[in-house]
């Protein structure tokens, strides 16, 4: 009878689990079947059972017109860099993932935030799991976000947390960070992939059940990635990279995944010893400032999310005592500066074969995109003939292999950017059906449409023609505007 009895019992299997990004199998492997990871997958005790039966509901499903949406509209963070990433500010009831490099800033930023909301009149709970609450009132001293509605809190364990959210009852929430937060009803240590999922998944389900808005801290891999599941990047509602070169006191937030707002804006801020402030036009901290015309410098417009920004490329070209020259870049693809230099040698006549190049970004920004690629092969070539570029050209485009200017996404853009900031002339691709040389005016700006990278350097006076520049010593030109240095 009891043989029957153990026959007909459900039998329990156990399920195995990985440690480094979640995944569940039945059977034990060597490797990961998701990640790749050798070593990393271990037994994780019973799977649960299925649960087929109907439940209670929270509340009833209503029409979507009726729903309300008054309490769910942004309200001000009190930084306007990162309301513009949010797309307008903080949503009651929603999750956001901050995460950065060490020392990158992220509890500065968040400690701002939450002074900033209580300076407001919004009750605001901060909770450290990596500092004390000493340490972090010297820093709120040190910039200033003391305020009597920020109330804080030094704890580890998730049911100490929960019970400080149920008695002060923020409007807003932050956790500095969620991978020191444990839970001690679930297996394995603060930081693992089970305890991170199950923290953050309590988290957030407080945060909608309650519409507080809740701002969680991500530790990063070596890699740049966000540490512990997959599954926290999702449970969230916003995921914000905060990045920044450690020599330099820009920092930079941009959203990776946005429900409330577009994924393409970034927020500039200035991290000093004081605090951090936003930066709303972050335009001077990429343009050198010269008294006079300097060889080998040229100014391009980029795109940082959907904001322009002016930033410098400038080039230094020096005779090699090696056999192969260096070709070195900072603030720079390496691989589209070394096809630049190609192009410049093959289509240009530039003789660049001897030479060591070198190329860097002013004020530590690195561009991406191939905006700047005829502001780098102008630089290049400028630093090449020791012939200063006009301070007021500014130059947009992207160089193709075959030496040709291929039109980049919202030039007029870029365009008006320069002009509000009192840039004279511009060099861009020319437009199809255009007239190569052909000057025309914009917001003030003079811009000149050119069909090919040589066509580019013969208007400034750097290429190896018989044409007579538009720009350059000698020529003014007659639509140059009145007041432009050409040096």
């Amino acid at each position: 009878m009891s043989s029957s009895r153990s026959t007909g019992r459900a039998k329990t299997r156990s399920s195995h689990r990985c440690s480094e990004c979640g995944w569940e199998t039945a059977k034990w492997v060597g490797r990961c079947g998701e990640c790749q990871t050798w070593g990393s997958v271990a037994e994780a005790g019973a799977a649960p059972a299925a649960r087929t039966q109907a439940g209670p509901v929270t509340a009833p499903a209503v029409p979507i017109g009726q729903v309300p949406i008054e309490d769910s509209r942004a309200r001000t963070s009190g930084v306007p860099e990162l309301d513009r990433v949010l797309g307008g500010g903080l949503v009651p009831g929603a999750a956001v993932l901050l995460a950065g490099e060490p020392g990158v800033g992220k509890s500065t930023l968040l400690l701002e935030v939450a002074a900033q909301t209580a300076r407001s009149g919004l009750r605001t709970l901060y909770v450290s799991g990596e500092e004390s609450a000493s340490q972090v009132r010297l820093r709120a001293d040190r910039t200033r976000g003391v305020h009597h509605d920020l109330f804080l809190a030094a704890e580890t364990d998730l049911g100490a947390v929960l019970t400080h959210i149920h008695e002060v009852r923020p409007e807003l929430l932050v956790i500095d960070s969620v991978q020191t937060i444990g839970a001690p009803d679930v297996d394995g240590v603060p930081g693992g992939v089970t305890q991170v999922r199950e923290v953050a998944a309590a988290l957030v389900r407080v945060a909608k059940t309650q519409n507080i808005a809740t701002v969680m801290v991500g530790h990063v891999t070596k890699d740049g990635s966000i540490a512990g599941p997959r599954v926290l990047e999702h449970l969230v509602d916003v995921v914000l990279q905060f990045e920044g070169e450690r020599d330099s006191r820009l920092r930079m937030v941009r959203a990776v995944k946005n429900r409330f707002g577009p994924v393409d804006e970034v927020g500039c801020f200035d991290l000093s010893g004081s605090g951090i402030v936003a930066v709303t036009d972050p335009t001077g901290l990429f343009v050198a400032r010269h008294h006079q015309p300097v060889a080998g410098t040229c100014v391009s417009v980029v795109l940082e999310g959907r904001r322009p920004i002016l930033a410098e490329v400038q080039a230094l070209v020096t005779p090699s005592a090696a056999e192969r020259p260096r070709r070195t870049t900072s603030g720079l693809d390496s691989s589209r500066a070394a096809m630049i230099v190609a192009v410049l040698q093959q289509r240009c006549r530039i003789n660049l074969h001897s030479q060591d190049v070198f190329a860097s970004t002013v004020g530590g920004v690195r561009i991406q995109e191939p905006a700047a690629d005829l502001a780098t092969a102008i630089a290049i070539a400028s630093a090449w003939k020791s012939r200063e570029v006009p301070t007021d050209v500014v130059a947009i485009g992207e160089i193709g292999l075959a030496g040709e200017l291929r039109r980049v996404r919202d030039t007029p853009q870029r365009i008006a950017e320069a002009a509000r900031l009192g840039f004279g002339a511009a060099i861009v691709p020319l437009e199809q059906g255009g007239r190569p040389g052909a000057v025309r005016t914009v917001d003030g700006l003079e811009v000149v449409g050119v069909p090919d990278l040589d066509a580019a350097l013969r208007v400034l006076d750097l290429g190896r023609g018989d044409v007579v520049p538009l720009f350059g010593p000698g020529n003014p030109g007659p639509h140059l505007p009145p007041g432009l240095d050409v040096g």
